[in-house]
């Protein structure tokens, strides 16, 4: 088996896992590729020649999976998704385990699907710009708690999340415009997302109805003026682990479409799969469908491809 396996060093779990893993992976006669990167070398220019490889590996948070699964979209090449950042949105709605020998396991069960991937188009100083997204990408108060806490997640972990969200306790509230496959909705809140998987934390859905295998984007506005108002949406939303999906205080309206085009009245920042790039609204996303080949679990295999 050859095995390229891309590793992220400034990601939020730099305790050597990643060498356990390939420890115990390692069978005779196979070749392990490992390259590295500190956030200054890009991911794609470490995934130029895949050609003849078996597995690619991506170490690190969603960011660093994102731009593995984007880099080789469309290629049938599986990936394993390896949670080793500060928050793993992509593996924990995959329901995957995080330690290296249960990893192992997966590698050698060879369950893959494909799934759909998000693609971003923006703009920057340096011109348009274009990335992919796994899980979400937005803008507006998830993308200043995601560029706030960048600074803190070396010394709090994932506790960097909720204590920008304390220092923010009064997002921005803007006038939205969404262009939903051609047709235009209006609407006001603090911030837009636009989810391929609809995760944001363990047992939290934004939505109940999301699946990255329909070819499907779920586009959700958050309603509420202050973060306080927040807390029953979530808290319904954390109930919501039978698909009942309860009430939510009217804090989050849902739209679902293949591309959407968002402009706000104030501009707000982006943000996708975590990363904050320097850019404003508007944003144009559409999904890739199929476009990527993940290694899942057993049960995860059993229950998409149940139907």
């Amino acid at each position: 088996m050859k095995v390229l396996i891309i590793n992220n060093l400034q990601s939020g779990l730099r305790d050597g896992s990643i060498f356990e893993f390939m420890r115990k992976l390692a069978q005779d006669g196979d070749e392990f590729i490992l390259r590295h990167t500190d956030g200054h070398t890009p991911v794609e220019s470490l995934l130029a020649d895949t050609a003849g490889c078996d597995l690619v590996v991506a170490a690190g948070g969603d960011g660093t999976i994102a731009a593995t699964c984007y880099t080789l979209r469309s290629t049938g090449i599986p990936i394993l998704p390896f949670p080793a950042g500060t928050g793993n949105l992509l593996t924990t709605n995959l329901d995957q385990p995080e330690e290296p020998y249960a990893l192992v396991d997966l590698v050698r069960a060879s369950r893959t699907l494909d799934f759909d991937l998000g693609e971003i188009e923006f703009e920057t100083d340096e011109g348009p710009q274009t990335r992919g997204f796994v899980v979400a990408a937005g803008a507006g108060y998830d993308a200043t708690i995601m560029a706030d806490a960048a600074r803190l997640k070396e010394s709090l972990g994932p506790g960097a999340y909720v204590a920008a969200a304390v220092a923010n306790p009064n997002p921005m509230l803007a006038h939205f415009t969404l262009e939903l496959d051609g047709e235009t909705v209006e609407t006001d809140g603090i911030a837009v997302l636009v989810l391929n998987f609809a995760k944001i934390y363990p047992d939290i859905s934004i939505t109940h109805a999301n699946d990255a295998r329909d070819g499907m984007l779920e586009v959700a506005v958050v309603k509420p003026h202050t973060a306080v108002e927040l807390l029953p949406a979530f808290f319904a939303a954390f109930l919501d682990r039978t698909g009942g999906f309860p009430y939510r205080a009217d804090a989050i309206e849902t739209f679902r479409a293949k591309t959407v085009r968002v402009s706000s009245d104030p501009v707000l920042h982006l943000q996708y799969d975590g990363e904050a790039p320097n850019s404003q609204t508007p944003f144009l996303a559409r999904t890739l469908v199929g476009a990527t080949r993940l290694i899942v679990t057993n049960q995860e295999y059993e229950r998409l491809t149940r139907s």
